[in-house]
């Protein structure tokens, strides 16, 4: 089966189609014919290097290997004890490993069945496969949080994967929304329901404040603004990271690092993400798509940065 990935770190230009064997469904598992697998910057990470510096027993050393978080495609392939709405033939969407040659840009993929949920009605598959890793991680951070509606959540990047499924899932949980946008993606993060947008940039937390002189209950930091996001959470508030950072607990600030590996499995919560998605509630963004030779397109939008939504690898 042709695969994409990488023998060796570096560049995007050690991206390449890998002919592989295929994979087989064992004991609680489904065989996926994928239709499209979304690209996203923990592809980069991982293709540089980086993630196995950090996390090397999550990135151990492989002679050959396949990067991607979710995909959506067909089940071709079913093994015992599986969800019978996981048949052959059923569309579904599925967070996959990216460890070793077991990520999801690859014709055929094995999947553990607490990973993969029906598709989304009415959405056609490229758009389906941008949404369970990110809108999962956003889910994550509202968690950790754990506002009661009616409070008010501060979200930077919201223009960005995670922060902006972060403002529509605030929202659906009765939150008022403070995000950050540039101009340019002011009125994509209005459509996406924030109450209020601000400018993107340091002086959120600045703003924040002139909106909320005690700061708002809850931040999630898509944007990755790490300590400088800090000011504009009230004390004894909460702060939702998503790169594994901890920040200053000054003035009883309670800092979250979310992992969406954490919950990769937690079939409900994909199965109340996709219902999301179906309902409109969720919107799903693509960026562009790109044949399996093109891999390398897909790295460089994500390494430009600005991309709004996600590059999606089509077979």
């Amino acid at each position: 089966m042709k695969a994409v990935g990488f023998t060796e770190f570096g560049g995007r230009e050690v991206m390449r189609v890998l002919e592989l064997p295929e994979p087989h469904a064992g004991p609680g598992q489904v065989r996926i014919k994928v239709a499209a697998a979304a690209v996203h910057p923990a592809d980069v990470n991982i293709r540089t290097g980086l993630s196995a510096k950090y996390s090397p027993e999550m990135n151990p050393p492989s002679d050959v290997y396949v990067v991607g978080w979710e995909i959506a495609g067909t089940i071709d392939e079913v093994g015992e004890g599986t969800r019978p709405e996981l048949a052959l033939s059923a569309e579904v969407i599925a967070v996959t490993e990216p460890k070793l040659a077991l990520g999801g840009q690859a014709q055929y993929v094995v999947v553990p069945a607490e990973s993969v949920v029906r598709a989304p009605k009415g959405v056609d598959l490229t758009a389906a496969s941008t949404l369970l890793m990110a809108a999962l991680t956003a889910q994550m951070g509202l968690d950790a949080l754990a506002l009661a509606p009616g409070a008010t959540v501060a979200v930077t990047g919201a223009a960005g994967g995670i922060g902006g499924y972060a403002v529509q899932l605030a929202k659906a949980a009765g939150l008022t929304v403070i995000a950050d946008a540039a101009d340019r993606d002011r009125d994509l993060v209005t459509s996406l329901g924030a109450d209020h947008v601000l400018p993107r940039g340091d002086d959120f937390p600045d703003a924040v404040r002139r909106l909320r002189p005690d700061g708002a209950d809850g931040v999630i930091d898509g944007g990755s603004m790490g300590n400088a996001v800090a000011p504009a959470v009230r004390d004894g508030g909460a702060i939702a990271t998503v790169k594994g950072f901890t920040g200053a607990t000054a003035r009883g600030v309670r800092w979250f690092p979310v992992f969406v590996y954490d919950r990769i499995r937690d079939t409900a919560a994909l199965t109340r993400l996709r219902d999301q998605a179906e309902s409109g509630a969720l919107t799903l963004r693509v960026a562009g798509t790109y044949p399996l030779e093109q891999v390398a397109e897909a790295h460089r939008l994500i390494e430009e940065g600005g991309v709004r939504g996600r590059p999606v690898l089509v077979f």
